[in-house]
């Protein structure tokens, strides 16, 4: 939403809990407030999580046109409630009705309605970050069915969460092709980590998986449709960072971002298969225990020091043998991979290339100058939702 590194932005800490009096800072303009000064019609249904303690925080103050979904993570699909609080909303109003409905079929329901409302000719913004397949594992049992032959529960729930989402997207595929814009969208979908182990996700053969630094955990797949694009059908391994998709999209929407920004436009490298403008990039780096941890990629070169995150190994599906969820390295140290030969990063360079190493540990402490300090405060009570009539609500930040 910010086209900035999260360590610029206070977010390397982690992820945000529900009492936590925080949120992104509002000095950053977040992507669809730009799209809305070119004209565009701006809309979220999902997933929030970037702050909701004060209202300034919420979607409908920070761009968008309309809101429908969640403000924290780890909701339930069913109850739709986190921690003993409701956690629902349409726009500002806390939503009540929908107790034991999947979430996934009612957020496709108003992806569909907004798109057969928007105005002919009105440009479109859609951000959809579905339910699906963050935890808790929970799905519709037909999905599950389609996995049957899977033995291991959890990983059957998981791969049936996929089969709901991938459900939902073709209906909201097909919305847009009977409302006459399929053929003026450019569709992006990606994943924004890679798969947690403890819950059934897999990145197999890569190391790790999320919250860790490892491949596994921050490689994450995507993909772009859209008739805009003059090369199709290949896969790309160019360099693309997460904070890339604000300056690439509102380029093609026609507008530019601010140069000063972490992320550059892609859109050539989307559009026609050029090189990527980029050539490095900052993973994470966070000063604060007990994550203290710093990781950058430098052409093929990636550099881990202090805390890399556990599990640190190579694991397979649930449904399979012979995983190895623990490589046996301590739980910080300093790492160097060559990610071109070695992509599952079994082979550690830091010993036989010092000068390597030195000049990797030189440019991560020349980003480590730009920190700013991680927005990280102690719960504040006040947020409980005993306080805001069982919901989690916004106005005590």
């Amino acid at each position: 939403m910010t086209g900035y590194f999260p360590y610029h932005v206070g977010m390397q800490h982690g992820a945000m809990l529900p009492e936590q009096p925080a949120g992104v800072p509002s000095k950053f303009t977040f992507l669809p407030e730009e799209l809305k000064e070119l004209g565009y019609s701006t809309h979220v249904v999902g997933k929030w999580h970037l702050g909701f303690c004060n209202w300034n925080y919420t979607p409908t103050y920070r761009g968008f046109d309309s809101f429908y979904g969640f403000y924290n993570g780890q909701d339930d699909y069913y109850k739709h409630t986190v921690l003993g609080g409701l956690d629902l909303r349409d726009d500002k109003e806390v939503v009540k009705t929908k107790d034991g409905e999947y979430s996934t079929y009612f957020f496709t329901d108003r992806i569909v309605d907004i798109i057969e409302k928007n105005p002919l000719g009105l440009p479109l913004f859609l951000y959809l970050p579905f339910q699906n397949v963050h935890e808790p594992l929970q799905v519709p049992k037909r999905f599950e069915d389609m996995y049957s032959n899977v033995q291991n529960e959890n990983r059957r729930i998981f791969l049936g969460m996929v089969s709901a989402m991938d459900e939902a997207i073709g209906n909201v595929t097909m919305a847009m092709k009977k409302a006459g814009l399929w053929d003026n969208t450019l569709l992006i979908f990606t994943a924004d980590n890679g798969g947690w182990p403890l819950f059934s996700g897999n990145n197999f053969p890569l190391r790790g998986g999320k919250i860790t630094l490892w491949e596994g955990g921050t490689r994450a797949s995507a993909f772009v449709h859209g008739k805009m694009l003059q090369k199709t059908g290949y896969t790309s391994d160019e360099m693309i960072h997460a904070v890339d998709w604000f300056p690439t999209i509102l380029a093609a929407a026609g507008g530019t971002a601010d140069p000063g920004m972490d992320g550059v436009s892609q859109l050539d490298t989307l559009v026609s298969g050029q090189p990527s403008p980029r050539t490095e990039f900052v993973y994470n780096i966070d000063d604060d225990f007990p994550t203290k941890q710093g990781a950058i990629r430098v052409g093929d070169y990636k550099l881990i020091e202090g805390y890399a995150g556990k599990p640190d190994g190579w694991i397979r599906p649930d449904n399979l043998t012979e995983s190895q969820p623990d490589s046996g390295d301590p739980i910080t140290g300093t790492w160097l991979f060559n990610l071109k030969d070695d992509p599952t990063e079994h082979h550690n360079l830091a010993d036989t290339m010092p000068d390597k190493l030195k000049e990797m540990q030189g440019k991560l402490e020349d980003y480590r100058k730009t920190i700013v300090p991680a927005i990280w405060p102690k719960n504040d009570p006040k947020g409980n939702p005993k306080h805001w009539d069982g919901a989690w609500s916004p106005g005590w930040c």
